[in-house]
Parts: structure tokens; sequence; C-alpha cells
């Protein structure tokens, strides 16, 4: 009991640490890897990339027909700058593109941040994007909607999106949404989650506490500010494994993090190509053509199950799919 009592102690004092922050903190990544390979097979012909960290941006395929920059943000296990060729996710977006000879540049942002530089038209490419529904309102334009702003490619390879409680709590769930509304629920600010999840937000039918990242809603589920939490399970696995504190405090925050069954949702990820870009409708028909000849010949799947169990210091989770 007083080891219990220890850990408990010793998990809300790191949590309430960390929560006197700024909101606005972000996860700053230190020694960046300065060159990521990525290799790929496209139409029957062997690929071999090596991108280069130039002025805080991974630039790929210098030569490249014309120059493309994509958004996109630290959302491990999936895309990440500590991650081992900085993710699978983002090596097949590499791949997709430069298979049709785009010079790509990427650039590592707060999603929120990510989103502005997209739907504004500074920069063409939003990676990885969930299912825009056609009401989703933008927050960064008011009183436009997302879809007037950003086009969405073919379905890629996603994950389950799950509904997460703190253990002492007594709900219940079913896999009805509806279940949820009064619920003081923790979400990241500017994500898509599903269209019925983001019509409760909406609808003021949830009391909604935004985050700036996942990991902040870890801490405010475990300080017990919100009563529910949702993402991607693979995501918040991550979140707790790299967080800094010891086995026995990991642990416990483990133990007290509980996953609702079912799933809310299998959530595909997508290009999000922005409509300001001038020639967004060939750029879309290229990246739809290239991701049906990756995913039809199993190069998709290949460098998926690559990615996944490519080691690296900083990723020791193994990530499931679903």
């Amino acid at each position: 009991m007083i080891k219990i009592i220890k850990y408990c102690l010793i998990a809300q004092l790191i949590l309430y640490c960390k929560l006197s922050f700024s909101v606005e903190k972000h996860t700053l990544i230190t020694d960046q890897v300065q060159h990521i390979d990525v290799n790929y097979r496209y139409q029957d012909k062997q690929y071999q990339l090596t991108g280069t960290l130039e002025k805080g941006r991974y630039i790929f395929n210098k030569t490249g027909k014309t120059t493309l920059n994509l958004a996109t943000l630290d959302w491990q296990p999936y895309v990440g700058r500590n991650l081992c060729n900085l993710g699978w996710s983002l090596q097949l977006a590499i791949a997709v593109l430069t298979a049709k000879d785009y010079r790509v540049q990427v650039n590592f942002y707060p999603w929120i941040r990510a989103v502005k530089m997209v739907e504004s038209g500074a920069m063409e490419i939003l990676y990885p994007e969930y299912f825009i529904e056609d009401s989703a309102a933008s927050d960064i334009y008011p009183n436009r909607k997302r879809r007037e702003l950003l086009v969405e490619s073919n379905e890629m390879i996603g994950g389950n999106l799950s509904l997460f409680k703190h253990k002492e709590s007594d709900f219940e769930f079913s896999g009805d949404l509806k279940e949820i509304q009064g619920k003081v629920v923790g979400v990241v600010r500017g994500y898509q989650n599903t269209p019925e999840f983001d019509a409760l937000m909406d609808k003021g039918l949830i009391k909604v506490v935004e985050a700036v990242d996942d990991e902040q809603q870890v801490r405010l589920l475990l300080a017990k500010r919100v009563e529910l939490i949702i993402g991607d399970p693979d995501v918040f696995q991550y979140v707790i494994r790299s967080l800094d504190a010891s086995d026995d405090e990991k642990q416990y925050i483990q133990t007290h993090l509980e996953e609702l069954e079912p799933a809310v949702k299998y959530n595909h990820l997508y290009f999000a190509v922005s409509t300001k870009y001038g020639k967004w409708q060939q750029l879309l028909e290229d990246i739809n053509l290239s991701l049906i000849e990756f995913t039809t010949s199993g190069e998709a799947d290949r460098i998926y199950q690559q990615g996944s169990h490519c080691a690296s210091e900083n990723d020791e989770l193994s990530t499931r799919r679903h």
C-alpha cells in the first residue's frame, strides 16, 4: 500500500509540474539526423534517395521537376524527427511524391501551424491528415469550410481512433458516441477525429478541453482535468514510453490510462492538398496514381512493415496494424 501511494504521489507531482508550463510548449528536437535515406520500388524500378537537412527542413529529390512544400508534425510512431528515417508514414509519403519526380521539402510544425500553412496556401501539402467531412469548419479562417481550402487524396494505411478514460472512472462505453454527451473530453486543437465525434463538438454536446498535442492530453486525463481523451492508441503508447520519467512512474501512468472498447473508428490517413496551389488538380491526380501503384504492387505494405520495425534509439515501440 505504501508503495502504491508513493507511485501515485510521484506521478501526480510529475503531472502537476508539467502542467504548470504554458500550453504553447512544444517538444524541442535536438541533434536532428542530417541525412535520411528513402528506398522504394516503383513500376519495376528501384529508387534510392537521400534527403538532407537544410535550414530546418528535409529536402528530397533536389533535381525534381517541381518543388512541393509538405507540412507535417511530430506524431510518433507514424512520423517524427526522432524516429528511424522520420517514420514509416513519412517514408511512404516521400516515396509517393518523388516517384512522380517532385522535389519535396519536409517542414515540421506544431499541428495547428501546419494546418495554417497549407490552408493559407503558403505550402502545398498537409500530411498526414484524417478524413475531412464536408461540414468541417476551418480553425484558421472563420466562416470557411476546410474542404474549400483542402482536397484529399485516396486513402492510405492508418490506425484506430479510441476513447480513453482514467482507470478510476466507472464510465462504460458500448460504441455509441451519444453516451459521451455532457462529458468533458480532451482533444488536440486542429485535429479531425470522426464526422460523428466532431459533430458533437460543433453542437456543443460535449465539453471540449483543447490540448496542444497528445502528450498534453495524457497529462490532462491523469490530472483528472478531463473525463475522456480521444486519439490513436499507438500514439498514446509512444507518448508514455517517451516521457521523462522512471520505469515505475511510466508503469503507473500506463495502468491508469484505460482504452475503451470498441474503438471509435479505424481512421485512414490522407494527403491534403491546398486548393490555393495553382496546379492542385494535377498534383492530386499524380498522388492518387502513385498511391494506386504503391498499393497494388505491395510496396506500400513493405514500407509500412519495414518502417514499423526499424530500430531507433528513441523508438522501441512496435506499432500495431489494425
